[in-house]
Parts: C-alpha cells; sequence; structure tokens
C-alpha cells in the first residue's frame, strides 16, 4: 500500500487518539469540555498528524509511538485556531464549516478552551506510554513543542502578524511571519518523531529539518492563496478575511501569479530537502504535493 492508501486509516487513527484523551462531554466542568470536543473533533485534514506518522514511517517507528506526536501538535493547533478566531484577534465566525468556538458558545470559553488544549498537550508527550520514550527524549520533545508554540514560533509569528495589520511590509518580513506562526508547529510535527526514533545520522536529521521549515512556509502560502481564491462552502471559513482584516500577506504585496510562483519554488526546495532520504521519504513527498495542491 502507498502511503496515500493509508490515509484515511491515520487520520481516524488521529481522531480515536485525539477523543480517547479529551476529557468527555459529561465529566465536569461539563460546558468546558463540550466546548473542547467541539473545538477539536469533527471535519479536519489532521495535516499536522500525518506529517508525524508519516516521518515515524520513514523512520521506522511503529504508529502508536508516534500517536503522542501527533495528538500533542494537533492539540497545540486546534488552540491556536480557537484563540485565531476570537474578536479580538481574527473575528472570524466559520471555521471547518462550522460556527466558531467564540460563537458556538462564548468568548470566555473559548479563551479557556485553548488554554486546556495547550497543557494537555503538553501533558500527552509527558505522560503517553505507548511512545516508549524514557525522559531525556521526552524533556526533548517537550522542549520542541513549547518553542515552536511559544514566543518563538506560533505565538510570536501571531504577535507579528496582529502588529503587521494595515502596515506595508515586504516579502522577507511576510516569509518570517510564516515560519513562526503557521511553520514552526508543522516543523515540531515532524521533528518530534526524528527525537523519538532517538540517534539519527545526522544527514538524515539535518534533511528532515530543512524539509520541515520549507513544507511549513508553503502551506501557508498556500492557505494565503486559497483565502484569495477558495470558495466559503469548500475551505470551511470566510473567504477574502486577510484582506477585510487587512493583514500582510503575500498575495498583497507581490500578486496573486507572483505568490503561486513562490509557493511553486519553496515546495520544490521541500522535495530537494529529502533527497538523502531516497525512496523511503514518499510519504512526506506525497503529503508534500497534497499541501500544495489542496483546495481547502
Amino acid at each position: 500500500m502507498s502511503f496515500a492508501q493509508r490515509v484515511p486509516e491515520y487520520r481516524a487513527r488521529a481522531d480515536q487518539s485525539l477523543a480517547r484523551w479529551l476529557p468527555a462531554a459529561e465529566v465536569a466542568p461539563t460546558r468546558l469540555h463540550e466546548a473542547l470536543r467541539y473545538s477539536v473533533l469533527g471535519a479536519g485534514k489532521r495535516i499536522r498528524p500525518l506529517l508525524s506518522y508519516a516521518t515515524g514511517e520513514i523512520l521506522g517507528l511503529e504508529p502508536s509511538r508516534c500517536d503522542a506526536p501527533a495528538v500533542a501538535v494537533e492539540l497545540i493547533h486546534a488552540y491556536s485556531l480557537v484563540h485565531d478566531d476570537l474578536p479580538a484577534m481574527d473575528d472570524d465566525d466559520l471555521r471547518r464549516g462550522r460556527p466558531t468556538t467564540h460563537v458556538a458558545y462564548d468568548e470566555a470559553t473559548a479563551l479557556l478552551v485553548g488554554d486546556a488544549l495547550q497543557s494537555l498537550a503538553f501533558q500527552i508527550l509527558a505522560e503517553d506510554e505507548a511512545c516508549l520514550a524514557g525522559p531525556a527524549l521526552r524533556m526533548r520533545m517537550l522542549a520542541e513543542l513549547a518553542v515552536a508554540s511559544g514566543s518563538r514560533g506560533m505565538v510570536g509569528g501571531q504577535a507579528l502578524d496582529l502588529r503587521a495589520e494595515g502596515r506595508a511590509l515586504d516579502q522577507a518580513e511576510i516569509e518570517r511571519i510564516y515560519r513562526l506562526k503557521t511553520g514552526r508547529l508543522i516543523e515540531a510535527a515532524i521533528m518530534l518523531p526524528v527525537i523519538l526514533a532517538g540517534e539519527l545520522p545526522l544527514s538524515g536529521e539535518r534533511a528532515l529539518r530543512a524539509f520541515a521549515t520549507q513544507i511549513g512556509l508553503a502551506f501557508q502560502i498556500r492557505d494565503d492563496l486559497l483565502d484569495v481564491e477558495g470558495e466559503t462552502s469548500v475551505i470551511g471559513k470566510p473567504g477574502g478575511s486577510d484582506e477585510r482584516n487587512r493583514k500582510a500577506t503575500l498575495p498583497a504585496v507581490v500578486g496573486l501569479e507572483a505568490t503561486r510562483l513562490r509557493a511553486d519554488t519553496v515546495y520544490a526546495d521541500a522535495i530537494s530537502a529529502l533527497d538523502p532520504l531516497g525512496d523511503r521519504a514518499e510519504p512526506l513527498r506525497w503529503l508534500s504535493e497534497f499541501i500544495i495542491r489542496r483546495d481547502h
């Protein structure tokens, strides 16, 4: 079977792991736990878990060992979406084809949902027994995710993104935001299994890190194009929100055609970075094409 044929199985695996780790809606505080499950479960591409499982395949890890990294990164991603949608941030009312968490519940609950999802992600990396990691590897994974999701990663990128609204930025400044806000968490999805695998030849680790940084950038550039060109019914969120919020984006600065060309260039760089891994990198090559060609 090709990796493409295994994707539904991996998505189902991630969904089952998420459902298992999230507190049941009947457990107090019930409204918060209901909102947690609303925010995470249901429609979702699960790109980050797929990247973790694909990397695990390349490194010879059993899927059960990659469940914790896959779920932890997805929970951080889910928390970021809940907070990004808040009126104080992007003020969106639609996510994945249904009302955003603060609309379905309220703003205070949405804030607490994000807080709870973040802490749960780190709990999973610390406690999950199936990943078969000793204290030293767990500490490295926790540190990787903390940096990727904190002020030197995703949160820092969001801060720069908010500060840039209505300002004229150049392409390099915009791409820096992309690499932090979106790219660092995608990088973590790939590097957590690398850490879990233990000793890896330096050339292999460098190849995967280089791939991760490029495919994270390509992902956000594709998102920008979808915001301009995508249909709300397909992408599951309001189209044109970047322009309405006066976001600094590549299409706004260099135009659509140049943005498409940049996406293709970054994608090609990501694929080239995998050359040292040979044919065994096929899962990540397939995912890369999916990321750059997706319609939502």
